[in-house]
């Protein structure tokens, strides 16, 4: 019989059709709904269908886990989107956000896709992704020191399109080269430069988002608050950031970095207290971070020890920072031979460890990696911890699921101590001696050996919380955890839920947060479990 439906919505009926059996015609209606609307917004299908891909689009599990890097979440139980919108033009997340609103589907907003709950790409109700691969320019301004970065270019990228420019330009955020810039600057966004220049975030200047009602914002008309909540509050609560522009911030043209292992029958027990004190009062050009790790004993045949891994990057010159170490940490026993001066760029390839150590400086544009299985936690400590507690630590390393358990201390002071709690949503900044991240990641996709290895690093945080923050016990956004508590996946939240988990990650800065997301987003739109939420009741 002959189709009595246009040839464009002939096309998208056929590009979308999709088994709607289990879930009724209500949500096949909404399905078909939700389609004829794109077409009105999308205008042709041959634009669309370089865009949109479905469910039973050839290319859909590959475009869905191409920025998948948490397995957990790609299970055959894991509710998978009904499109994914790779977007190459902000007509298409207006489009978006409109037929998504319209038609009562959630959206997801992925970038780089290392949220560590898969809140970018899961949800518990039928949903839409907007990826956010295809806009991915970065024009860097060397002359005036600002680069604008659209949200779907990854820090790798951004990197690489900086050391283009100039030589003694950098920017201070992560150091996994595939991270996405849309989260990782709206959740704050750390890394090597953090004490000398601060976060992320700290370095935004202006910013494009697509709001509730699909006008395109930047920061003049998006106003005060709601750029200041973007800029660590979690942009995907409050809209779809476009792109970002920041600061660039000066560096020297060398540059030193070191890596000296020591192990507990080195003195690591008393190096590891030590550092606590050291690394957050010492020059702000300095950074010294602290892996942890349990490794085979070199001393011993078949035995297990702990060894700490200190991992710096100095601002200047071998020779100044030698003569620093020597003044305040000749605990460590720093020489010479284990220093190693290089640029800004090389030092970007030189901290992920999974770089080759010959790997030329285009392996920053590769986003392709694979997806792990694990499970990460955070921490503040504001007071050292003792050393009769790094000992209990130590033994929670030789239990079975700990082969790749890595604990991480990321020191704060310096810059990060002078710039107010309340400037960002950033809180964690003056009285924090350093970050904690916990991993802990496995092979076996068995839900059963999953949840063995989730509760083993429940155990190590129970272990831990004498000696953390306290009142709320703070965690860092971009290490998402949903053991902190979650949404309700309706359109309101009360505040009492939303403090459970919302307290450990912003603090004092909450409440504000609630208040902007209130005024911009009343109906609570933009959400999922960890969201921001709307306290609106319309």
């Amino acid at each position: 019989m002959k189709s009595n439906l246009p040839i464009p919505l002939l096309f998208l009926s056929l590009l979308f059709s999709f088994s709607w059996a289990a879930l009724g015609l209500t949500h096949q209606q909404q399905h078909h709904s939700f389609l004829q609307c794109l077409n009105r917004h999308f205008g042709n299908a041959n634009s669309i269908s370089t865009v949109i891909y479905t469910q039973t689009n050839s290319s859909f599990s590959s475009v869905l886990e191409f920025s998948l890097r948490n397995a957990r979440f790609s299970t055959p139980n894991t509710l998978k989107p009904l499109v994914i919108v790779t977007a190459s033009h902000v007509s298409h997340i207006q489009a978006t956000i409109n037929c998504s609103r319209t038609h009562g589907l959630q959206i997801r907003i992925r970038s780089g896709g290392h949220d560590y709950e898969g809140l970018s790409y899961v949800s518990q109700v039928p949903f839409v992704i907007i990826d956010l691969i295809n806009l991915r320019s970065i024009d860097v301004d060397a002359e005036n020191k600002t680069a604008w970065i659209q949200a779907g270019a990854t820090i790798g990228e951004l990197y690489y399109r900086i050391a283009e420019k100039s030589s003694t330009l950098a920017f201070p955020a992560g150091v996994c080269p595939t991270v996405g810039v849309g989260g990782h600057f709206s959740g704050g966004g750390y890394g090597m430069l953090m004490r000398k220049y601060g976060l992320a975030a700290d370095q935004i200047i202006d910013a494009q988002l697509v709001d509730v009602n699909g006008k395109l914002l930047d920061k003049n008309s998006m106003g005060e608050d709601l750029f200041w909540a973007i800029r660590g509050g979690g942009a995907a609560s409050f809209g779809v950031v476009v792109a970002w522009k920041v600061k660039l911030v000066p560096v020297p043209s060398t540059l030193t970095v070191f890596t000296v292992n020591r192990t507990l029958e080195e003195n690591g027990t008393m190096l590891v207290h030590k550092w606590q004190s050291i690394a957050p009062k010492i020059h702000e050009d300095l950074y010294i971070r602290l892996f942890l790790r349990a490794v085979n004993s070199s001393q011993q045949e078949g035995k297990r020890t702990i060894q700490a891994s200190f991992v710096s990057l100095y601002l200047g010159r071998a020779d100044e920072l030698i003569d620093l170490m020597q003044e305040s940490f000749p605990e460590l026993g720093l020489v010479k031979e284990d220093c190693i001066e290089m640029s800004w760029i090389q030092s970007i390839m030189y901290f992920p460890s999974d770089i080759p150590e010959d790997a030329p400086l285009e392996i920053l544009l590769n986003r392709t990696g694979s997806a792990g299985i694990f499970k990460g936690k955070s921490d503040y400590v504001t007071q050292t911890i003792p050393e009769t507690a790094l000992e209990g630590l130590w033994q929670r390393f030789y239990e079975d699921e700990t082969e790749s358990l890595e604990v991480l201390f990321s020191p704060y002071g310096g810059n990060m101590d002078d710039i107010p709690e309340t400037e960002t949503p950033y809180s964690h900044r003056a009285g924090n001696l350093f970050n904690i991240h916990y991993a802990v990641g496995w092979s076996e996709e068995d839900a059963s050996e999953s949840q063995r290895y989730i509760n083993f690093m429940r155990r190590l945080y129970r272990y831990m919380e004498p000696y953390v923050s306290k009142s709320p016990r703070r965690a860092y956004m971009n290490y998402r955890d949903l053991d902190l508590g979650i949404n309700n996946i309706g359109p309101y939240t009360s505040y009492k839920q939303a403090s459970k988990w919302g307290l450990p990650y912003f603090d004092k800065n909450f409440n504000r947060l609630i208040h902007v997301k209130t005024l911009v987003d009343p109906t609570n739109f933009f959400r999922y479990q960890q969201s921001i939420p709307s306290l609106s009741r319309g």
